[in-house]
Formats: structure tokens, sequence, C-alpha cells
């Protein structure tokens, strides 16, 4: 089997990584440690041109790694040309494109979710802000459009939530992204990340994993696209997973299916338990990132021909897991989540058989590893349990030096 995997970042590798060991595996655009195990194509991120690659490489199946592609309408344009693709089409991906969209779908399926409002006024917004924290309830602001995993404010105070409102709605921090914002009631309680193979209604779930969004130890400091992950999620049991099955997963596919959209892709539902309830925070459309570095080594044989197979609008087939832990430290740059200067010499040390390194933010220049993002690369340590695992995955984690680079102490604990 051919398999084409569009992206460059760590859930990339991770994928290639594993899609290595069942099948041919080429990347576009890819990056340097997805080249070690796949063949890597550079093209624009044009939909056209994505879409010519693949007509040329005329692949088995197109597995989109981001979101954005999937937004632009890429799975669309390839189906156009009869390539088996995993990945939503333009209407569906509109679930993690929008905010609002994905809020009014919880509602209108019944998943259980906070209270919010979808709003695009200033005054509208503060306002209600103003009520919610005199009524002792305090606010999630999000960006309604997608924003790199950084839209998100969890607002401890009142004057947080108005910044928060100001720089969306007032100084366009965040473009048109912001240009709506959902106010939502924020949950206590605790937190963990569902990935599932969908085709239609019809779904199978990957093991799960919980990720770290906040930037510093602690949980403390601004949102990120993730600081680590581990799975599998063992204060997790069986029974809340089918009741989440039951009543965020289920329901969401068959609305969609209401609205004329036959999903054919991952699904990610973040959660939070709340008194002993799934509640879901929010839905993606592609595979989590760290999490995804946590979550496939985990896979035994037939994770490609699972995915073919919702490719092709066949029920996904349940995947084998191997009784192994796995913890992933992000690596970051420093000033990460905020600026970060890029080009900076990496140097990796020995990396044990107990650990793998997945590229995310790096590049080559002139024949050496170099810094390209902000989320460098993911150390993720293999092992019979979780302690094992984490130990693991910080010995691999000081293997990687570049001039700023951190990552934060706790994950795992």
């Amino acid at each position: 089997m051919r398999i084409l995997i569009v992206g460059s970042g760590g859930r990339e590798h991770a994928l290639a990584w594993k899609l290595a060991q069942e099948a041919e595996v080429h990347a576009s655009p890819g990056n340097p440690g997805i080249a070690e195990c796949a063949q890597c194509h550079l093209a624009s991120p044009s939909i056209a041109d994505l879409t010519a690659l693949a007509k040329n490489l005329s692949p088995d199946l197109v597995v989109v790694g981001p979101e954005a592609p999937l937004i632009a309408g890429l799975a669309d344009s390839l189906r156009t040309h009869e390539i088996p693709t995993f990945g939503v089409d333009a209407a569906g991906a509109q679930l993690e494109g929008s905010k609002a969209f994905s809020k009014e779908l919880m509602r209108a399926a019944g998943v259980p979710t906070a209270r919010y409002l979808t709003v695009s006024d200033a005054d509208e917004a503060r306002e209600f802000a103003r009520q919610s924290y005199l009524e002792g309830r305090q606010l999630a602001v999000k960006v309604s459009g997608p924003a790199l995993g950084k839209g998100v404010a969890v607002c401890d105070s009142l004057e947080m939530a108005l910044e928060e409102i100001d720089r969306a709605l007032v100084r366009g921090e965040f473009g048109e992204a912001g240009r709506k914002l959902v106010l939502e009631e924020r949950l206590f309680g605790r937190e963990f990340s569902l990935m599932c193979l969908c085709s239609g209604e019809r779904f199978v779930s990957l093991p799960l994993a919980q990720d770290y969004k906040r930037a510093w130890e602690g949980d403390a400091g601004p949102n990120t696209g993730g600081m680590g992950s581990y799975s599998p999620v063992e204060w997790v049991d069986d029974g809340l997973v089918h009741e989440t099955e039951r009543r965020v997963i289920a329901p969401l596919l068959s609305e969609l299916r209401n609205r004329g959209i036959d999903y054919r892709g991952a699904l990610f539902a973040g959660l939070m338990v709340v008194e002993g309830e799934p509640f879901c925070l929010e839905y993606n459309v592609r595979f989590g990132d760290p999490e995804t570095q946590s979550v496939m080594p985990r896979l035994g044989d037939g994770f490609a021909d699972s995915l073919l197979g919702v490719a092709l609008g066949r029920p996904p087939q349940p995947i084998a897991v191997r009784d192994l832990a796995c913890v992933t430290v992000i690596v970051a740059s420093r000033g990460y989540p905020g600026a970060i200067e890029k080009g900076l010499p990496i140097e990796v040390g020995p990396v044990a058989d107990d650990a793998l390194l997945f590229h995310a933010g790096t590049a080559v220049s002139e024949g050496r590893w170099v810094t390209a993002g902000g989320r460098v690369m993911g150390a993720t340590g293999l092992g019979p349990d979780l302690p094992a695992a984490r130990s693991a995955a910080y010995r691999a984690a000081e293997q990687v030096r570049f001039e700023g680079a951190w990552f934060r102490p706790d994950i795992g604990n």
C-alpha cells in the first residue's frame, strides 16, 4: 500500500512512523524526522498543488494530518479525483473551523457541554462577562475560528475575561478567527482526550490520552498547542469510555449525518469529567497533537488498513492495543507560545531503545537540524507502566539540545 501524509508536525511524524511499518509512506511537506521513514515532497499548501501531487503519486490512501487543509477543502478535492482520503470534507471540518458552529451542533445533538453565549459585539460580550462573574460563574473565552490551539483563555477573574474580549473583538489580535467569540461557563473537573476513527455514524475509539495545554509546571501560564501527553489514562474506566461514546460521539455523528455530512476521518473529543459525567469541551477534526505521539506506539497491526477502510466508506476496524504505557514530553523553543527564534542548531545525543523522538518544528540548514517552530520535538518514552515511560521520556528529552530549549518537568506525574 502507498500512503501520502499531508502535514509537517509531530503528529504527522508519529503517523508516518506507525504507517511505515505497514506501507510505503510519502509525505508533503514532511520534516527532517519524517524524511527518515518516508519520502518527502515539497509542495505549496494550496489545494490545487496538493491535489496535483496526489494525482502524480497515485497513492492508495491520503491521510490529511492538520485541520487547515481540511477546512480549506482538500478532502473534497481529492475525492473529486477519486483518491481515497482519510479526512473530513470542508462542511464537516467546520466542527473545528468554527467553535460557534460546534457548540450549536452540540446543542442540537444533545451532547453535554458547558452553557455558553456566541457573540461578536464587544459591549454585549463585556456585559455578559460582568453578569457571569457577579453570579459567581467564571468563563472560558474562546475565539470561534482556528487559532492553532491558542485561542482559548480560561479566565480566573473578570479583569482577565474583559482583557481577552478586548484582544479579540477590539484589538483584533486573532484576526478573522477572533471576530466571533464563544463565552463559555468554566467547568471544573479532570480532562482526558478521546480520538476515534469515524465512517459516517460508525466509529471505533483509539486508546485514551491526556494532554497538558498550559505552558508551565502545575498547569500555570498561557495555553499552548500542548506541552505533553500520556496514555493510557488509568483513572478513566471502561464504563466512562462507553458513556462518552454514547453521549458525546454517537449523537454528534448522527446529527452530522442528518445534515448531509458523511464524516470520514478522525474525530477528537476534548473532555472534562464533572461529578462523574463526561462533558465535551471541544471537537477537533484531526488527531490530537501531542496525543498522537503517545498513542501510535501503543497500536498493534492493522492501522493502515483501518484508515483505508474509513476512506472507502467502510466500517472502521478495531485495532489491537499493546500492553504498553507512553509519555510524551515536548521540547520547546524559548519564548513559546509567544515569539521565538528560528534557525538555532539542534544537537541530539544518544536516545535509548525505550524512547522515540518525533520532529515537529525542525528544518535542515547547511546539512544540520535547526529549530523551525515553537514546539521543536516530542520525546516519547515507552514502558510497562507510566512511571517507567515517564523516566524514559525525560531521559530522551534531555538529549535534545539547542539554545533556549525547555520543557515542562511534570508531564505524566
